[in-house]
């Protein structure tokens, strides 16, 4: 008896796993559809260029990280070709890690020395 209760729990897993990779294929193949339509198929991060053939390497970044917030008019969707998709979710890992923030956030720049600070009074000095 617990030889059939345990392949019956097999089986339901298997199943169970098998629907989540349907479901989640099926999602993303129609918002993939939906951010291609909308969207010109370069990368925002680098600016590459994915027409033809290479449309397959751009991938949907979803800019507040909600899978499932897909709205109509593709306003939380940027296309990033996997090298800066992967990129952008590393770096963002990296500053969980550190606990530091996200970099390009709302964050003062650690430098305070300006170098050019009296060059514009020294430009006037010359020519005066």
């Amino acid at each position: 008896m617990a030889g059939q209760n345990s392949r019956d729990s097999s089986g339901q897993r298997e199943w169970l796993i098998a629907e989540a990779k349907r479901a989640h294929l099926e999602r993303q193949q129609g918002y993939r559809e939906r951010a291609l339509k909308i969207h010109p198929w370069v990368c925002a991060m680098c600016g590459r260029d994915f027409s033809g053939k290479k449309v397959r390497e751009l991938t949907v970044h979803h800019l507040d990280h909600n899978h499932d917030n897909n709205p109509p008019d593709g306003s939380n969707w940027e296309l990033l070709c996997v090298y800066c998709h992967d990129n952008a979710h590393s770096r963002e890992l990296e500053a969980e890690w550190h606990d530091a923030p996200t970099p390009g956030g709302d964050q003062e720049p650690a430098v305070t020395h300006n170098p050019f600070a009296g060059l514009a009074a020294l430009l006037k000095g010359q020519k005066g």
